[in-house]
């Protein structure tokens, strides 16, 4: 299935601009990426697109359900990527849309579960499986506080763009589909309600 090219490139992708906002050091290679300060922002234009780096406990866009939840979520995370790799075995026939957009979502997927199960002991803060997730890029649209959250801030990474536009892709490429189904079948109705019966 060539579409899981497309899930290995923003696997790599991901990780790559993740490993270089937070750094990284290669000892045996003398090779070493400084990365940002937790909270550090490069705005980008005029405020509203930043390169903000933050550590994400919790789901995409900075949703925290708590410290509790923590190994659910990425246990969650594994059920669900497996889950998405069977329903790419099923729908290998499919249109390439439809392909495309669950190769997006897994890739997103595996980008976000590899800092959950990792990166804690990568970076030596948490055991495995309980690691944060690292987003930076940072849009800010406007600023509205509602019990004591803001809204219209968003930080979130590769991965996170990565799912957002393959369900995106997806729903629309089903409700395609099924609006051409429903076209074909009312088309084959036609045909048969105007042939002539046999005698």
């Amino acid at each position: 299935m060539k579409v899981l090219y497309l899930t290995f490139s923003v696997l790599l992708f991901d990780q790559i601009t993740k490993l270089f906002v937070k750094g990284f050091s290669i000892p045996f290679l003398n090779f070493s990426v400084q990365g940002m300060s937790h909270g550090q922002k490069i705005a980008l234009i005029d405020n509203v697109l930043n390169i903000t780096f933050i550590e994400n406990p919790g789901i995409a866009f900075g949703i925290d359900f708590g410290a509790d939840f923590k190994m659910l979520i990425t246990i969650i995370t594994i059920a669900a990527s497996i889950g998405l790799s069977i329903y790419m075995f099923f729908i290998r026939k499919k249109k390439l849309s439809i392909r495309l957009s669950a190769a997006l979502i897994l890739g997103g997927a595996l980008g976000n579960l590899v800092d959950r199960s990792f990166y804690g002991i990568f970076y030596g803060y948490a055991p495995l499986l309980h690691g944060k997730v690292v987003d930076f890029i940072n849009i800010r649209v406007f600023d509205i506080y509602i019990f004591n959250k803001v809204l219209g801030n968003y930080i979130f990474n590769i991965a996170d763009l990565a799912v957002t536009a393959g369900v995106v892709m997806l729903l629309i490429s089903y409700s395609r589909e099924r609006k051409e189904n429903v076209e074909l079948q009312s088309s084959l109705n036609n045909y048969l309600a105007g042939s002539p019966g046999e005698d």
